[in-house]
């Protein structure tokens, strides 16, 4: 087989190769180094590599086994999930330079590797996971392989950048505010965030951001998304939440056609935003004939709780007290005190905003998440709507810069252009319904504009077949950005 036609299977077919001994798990491992090495001197997405533990663990891969992915590569998110004895750094210059090694192995990193998964690396992301670029005084700047100079996204930045260039078929990622949406929707990707409580933050962590963050992949293909939701999912122990486990495994449900769906549409900006680019109105208007077309009850309706300019403002306070905890611990972890001088001015920013919080006004954002999810909830229940569409984000990728604090402007200015792309994203981290970003359209320009299906809580499953019906009437595999393998 080619090395391009290797590099454009997802990583289903890559492990059915395995399975079928047609190729060895020590092939692909190697066709993967062999891809990073090429391409990311210009990317700039991988870091950390671990390429002979990887070679390693193939050579102990083979045919017929039974994992789903067993033998296909892939990267880990350098974020929250950890391997223990190896490097993390959280996009952040002081752990790079001290060379800090994680203690303990995820959950969720250890049924990623239970899937048969091989990690030959970690992918970048931005400081401590607060931006919607990726680019870093640790790593530099990750590039978007659509156009070169343009975001990725963040904070799954680099995974996204890899897995849209061919690097490997599926990388992990997590998402607390659009940080696996986003970087799909910049890249041209299949992004789910599940529902809050379908995957484990542990044993390091019961939550982070208040429940607001998720774990999952960037991919290229919905069967690899819901393969890859099987494969994380469900209640570890200590976990605070718990989604309602599927009736069925999701790779054996996705592909069946959904009924027909009431579906809710959403082709503007809420009244706070300044309002949407014309590509992106023209992706949701094109994903609602497309859903019509297939036989979908569509209409434009919206839950008016979108409308309430609070999310920026409560999602802010637990952001902030949320980094400001985080530098407590990073700051025990170096053994000193930080100062701004450890961090990008945005950083630090939300560190000192969030010093500033107090408990009664923590606790205020937190009862505020529980009035806006109830007032979602009783949108999808009330109006008997099924999924509820919108653009992934206002506007396609930006130059690298945008999201920087500039040297004649305040901290908040860059934290307003952040809520204004995250506008669509982080209501459902705040609400913890499913969601997820699809391929759907194309600029003139070339840069991929993605569309956001949201379902109710715990009915990935629906999301999943919709997203698999979508993907056979307007298929997305064929679309390959100029930096590609």
């Amino acid at each position: 087989m080619a090395a391009a036609e290797l590099a454009n299977l997802d990583a289903t077919a890559q492990a059915a190769l395995v399975a079928s001994g047609e190729i060895s798990a020590r092939e692909l491992v190697d066709a993967a180094i062999d891809r990073i090495e090429r391409l990311n001197p210009a990317l700039n997405c991988v870091i950390f590599p671990r390429y002979e533990r990887a070679r390693a663990e193939a050579a102990s891969v083979r045919g017929s086994a039974s994992a789903p992915f067993a033998g296909a590569p892939f990267l880990m998110k350098d974020l929250i999930q950890t391997v223990a004895g190896e490097p993390f750094s959280w996009g952040w210059k002081p752990f790079k330079d001290a060379a800090m090694t994680a203690r303990t192995t995820s959950y969720v990193a250890a049924k990623f590797r239970a899937a048969g998964l091989i990690s030959v690396g970690q992918t970048t992301v931005p400081e401590w996971g607060v931006s919607l670029s990726t680019e870093t005084a640790a790593w530099g700047a990750t590039h978007n392989p659509w156009k070169h100079g343009h975001a990725s996204g963040g904070s799954s930045g680099g995974a996204a950048a890899a897995v849209a260039a061919r690097l490997v078929p599926i990388a992990h990622a997590n998402d607390a505010g659009g940080s696996i949406r986003i970087p799909a929707a910049f890249c041209g990707l299949v992004g789910l965030k599940p529902s809050r409580g379908r995957t484990s933050l542990g044993p390091a962590h019961a939550d982070f951001w208040h429940g607001l963050c998720e774990e999952g992949v960037v991919a290229r293909s919905v069967r690899d998304t819901a393969a890859a939701l099987d494969a994380v999912s469900g209640y570890m122990p200590g976990d605070p939440w718990m989604a309602p486990p599927p009736t069925r495994p999701f790779a054996a449900t996705f592909a069946d056609p959904p009924e027909k769906l009431r579906v809710g549409l959403m082709d503007r900006a809420p009244r706070f935003h300044p309002g949407l680019d014309a590509e992106a109105a023209a992706a949701v208007a094109k994903a609602g004939l497309l859903m019509a077309s297939l036989g979908h009850r569509v209409e434009a309706n919206y839950p008016s709780a979108l409308d309430d300019s609070r999310i920026n403002s409560a999602f802010g306070r637990v952001v902030a007290a949320g980094e400001a905890r985080q530098a407590a611990t990073a700051a025990e972890m170096l053994g000193r005190a930080l100062t701004a001088d450890d961090f990008d001015p945005w950083t630090w920013f939300l560190i000192e905003r969030g010093r500033r919080v107090s408990a009664p006004d923590y606790l205020a954002a937190c009862d505020w998440f529980n009035e806006f999810s109830r007032a979602v909830a009783n949108w999808f229940a009330e109006g008997e709507f099924d999924l509820l569409v919108t653009p992934t984000t206002p506007t396609p990728a930006p130059r690298h810069g945008h999201f920087k604090v500039s040297a004649n402007e305040k901290p908040g200015a860059a934290g307003a252009r952040l809520n204004q792309m995250s506008v669509f994203t982080v209501p459902w981290n705040i609400a913890g319904l499913p969601a997820i970003s699809l391929p759907l359209h194309m600029t003139a320009e070339g840069l991929p504009i993605g569309v956001q299906f949201v379902a109710r809580y715990g009915r990935e499953d629906l999301l999943l077949k919709a997203a698999a019906q979508l993907e056979a009437a307007s298929p997305w595999s064929s679309l390959r950005p100029p930096m590609c393998a």
